[in-house]
């Protein structure tokens, strides 16, 4: 999960140019952060100090650095560290680049061109931001494969397993997940409240605006009108909802359009839930060549085994994908969940003992999911 920012999130500028100075508190607000300022070089003689000092932070102990073009030569004998970047307005200094690498910088940020790519750095700080998200989307190979129960199981297992958990509905012709999760009235943002989103969101803010049920937050749709939310307003919440770490799990339609292909390639993997049986599988070789045209990673799910119906492994071979396992039918599911009990709940239940070992393997590997 994402930790806080050493130096309590607040990044330090430093810089004497009171215009360049203005941007960047600007940006810095714009990001919600509070920053470090200083007008000159911190430290004594002019030398670059280290530690926090007088209840400021320095220059090693800043999560992050922004030095004023006009202040490059001045920090050249600062310590090397990462997060420092020069800040400039003038955009065809040829000699900018030099000054970047006397420092250490690690990128030149021209005004007022890299505004947006400024604010989102500043707000990572602010928001703490550290290793995104481990991202799963589920997709039904066939129509009533059981994609949205895989997707809300795998969701409530991970959070009763501790992890921060965000639930996104990505189907908005599939009912609400909020309503498969027994909480439809349940206080909160849906996604039509999204739908005016332009650039970035503010991860926590999302998290904190999303209705919490069963230990997890969800993104469902609402019972109205409005089916479609602009690809762009999905991209900003589904990358604001991955760098708040933890897991999110997205349920997806079968069919590929622009809004879901945004989605697609935010996640980590995709889970195809396929039937064993041979008209499932020809249904989810047309679903899965959609998939793969923005997917990275896309494994099948055998759901259940019908009489004289295909084994796993043919279901995965037919299909051109790795076999991510098995999940037997669970008697007296559908009953259950009428009950307002969610899928994944009985710990001890074939869907359960199937999300937990999902997440064994993938949350115990540094790189992700393993192969």
């Amino acid at each position: 999960m994402a930790g806080s920012a050493p130096g309590g999130g607040r990044p330090l500028i430093i810089t004497e140019d009171p215009l360049l100075l203005d941007d960047l508190l600007r940006l810095c607000a714009a990001a919600g952060a509070e920053p470090h300022v200083r007008h000159t070089v911190p430290g004594q003689g002019g030398a670059v100090g280290t530690g926090v000092e007088a209840g400021n932070a320095g220059w090693e102990s800043a999560p992050l650095v922004l030095v004023g073009d006009d202040a490059a030569r001045r920090v050249r004998g600062a310590p090397r560290r990462a997060g420092v970047f020069l800040v400039g307005r003038d955009l065809d200094d040829p000699h900018v680049w030099q000054r970047a690498v006397e420092i250490g910088a690690e990128e030149v940020l021209r005004l007022p061109d890299a505004e947006s790519r400024l604010v989102d750095r500043i707000a990572d700080v602010v928001e703490g931001a550290g290793r995104p998200a481990l991202a799963v989307g589920v997709i039904g190979g066939s129509g009533g494969a059981g994609a949205s129960t895989l997707a809300c199981a795998l969701a409530v297992r991970a959070a009763r397993a501790g992890e921060r958990t965000i639930l996104i509905d990505g189907d908005p012709l599939g009912g609400g997940m909020d309503v498969l999760l027994g909480g439809e009235s349940a206080e909160g943002l849906r996604w039509p409240d999204f739908a005016a989103s332009r650039g970035r969101v503010g991860a926590g803010a999302l998290e904190e605006s999303l209705p919490e049920l069963h230990d997890l937050r969800v993104l469902s749709w609402d019972r109205g009108d409005r089916v479609v939310v602009p690809p762009a307003a999905i991209r900003s919440v589904v990358a604001a909802a991955r760098r708040r770490g933890g897991v999110v799990v997205v349920d997806l339609p079968r069919r590929v359009d622009e809004p879901v292909a945004e989605v697609l390639a935010q996640l980590d993997l995709v889970l195809m839930v396929v039937p064993g049986e041979l008209r499932a599988v020809a249904a989810a070789g047309r679903v899965a060549a959609g998939v793969r045209m923005v997917a990275r990673d896309v494994r099948v799910v055998v759901r259940g085994r019908c009489p004289g119906g295909l084994e796993p492994e043919s279901v995965a071979d037919l299909l051109g994908a790795p076999l991510a396992g098995e999940v037997p039918v669970e008697v007296g599911l559908p009953g259950r969940v009428a009950e307002g009990e969610p899928p994944g709940t009985q710990a001890k239940g074939a869907l359960a003992r199937f999300c937990d070992g999902f997440w064994q393997r993938a949350l115990g590997s540094a790189q992700g999911v393993p192969a």
